[in-house]
């Protein structure tokens, strides 16, 4: 809330620079404000009484969202991209597989591989297991195993990570 927003009888006021000036009624911190050609603000609405500060608020807003700007730039968005393989994906395949997930490391997200088992091919989780194992070990340079192969289901996935 700021200025005329402002419905309490007595407000707890500091000025510009910081320093308390005291309690006082929020027509006089008002009259004040407008004297120094900047708003008052209230900063501390829970307060007994509540606690209003002398500032421009333009500059305020400004230097909040300008803040925020430089938070969402530092941020990093991390995506995960899949790659699936079955238990009988073949070397030309599986080589392809690995060069999508190098790019795919190479641009900072993470890799799900996942094997699918189809039928009877479940009883076999041990091939697709060192199927996955190979995978690892072929990104060992651009990346990390994550999270180790684990069977759920009729899938069997792992996470790779990027190195820094």
């Amino acid at each position: 809330m700021l200025n005329e927003q402002i419905r309490d009888k007595e407000v707890r006021v500091i000025d510009s620079e910081g320093t308390q000036l005291g309690v006082m009624s929020s027509k006089e911190a008002l009259s004040l404000a407008a004297q120094k050609n900047l708003d008052l603000v209230k900063i501390a609405p829970h307060a007994v009484p509540p606690v209003c500060k002398i500032m421009d608020y333009g500059k305020y807003r400004f230097e909040i969202a300008k803040r925020e700007k430089e938070a969402k730039k530092n941020q990093s968005v991390v995506n995960i991209k899949e790659v699936r393989l079955s238990p009988t994906t073949d070397e030309h395949d599986f080589n392809t597989k690995v060069s999508q997930a190098k790019k795919f490391l190479g641009k900072k997200d993470k890799v799900k591989v996942t094997i699918r088992f189809r039928g009877r091919e479940v009883a076999y989780s041990k091939a697709g297991e060192i199927m996955l194992d190979r995978f690892a070990e072929a990104l060992e340079e651009v990346g990390n195993i994550d999270k180790k192969p684990k069977l759920e289901g009729r899938n069997m996935s792992m996470f790779i990570t990027p190195k820094n």
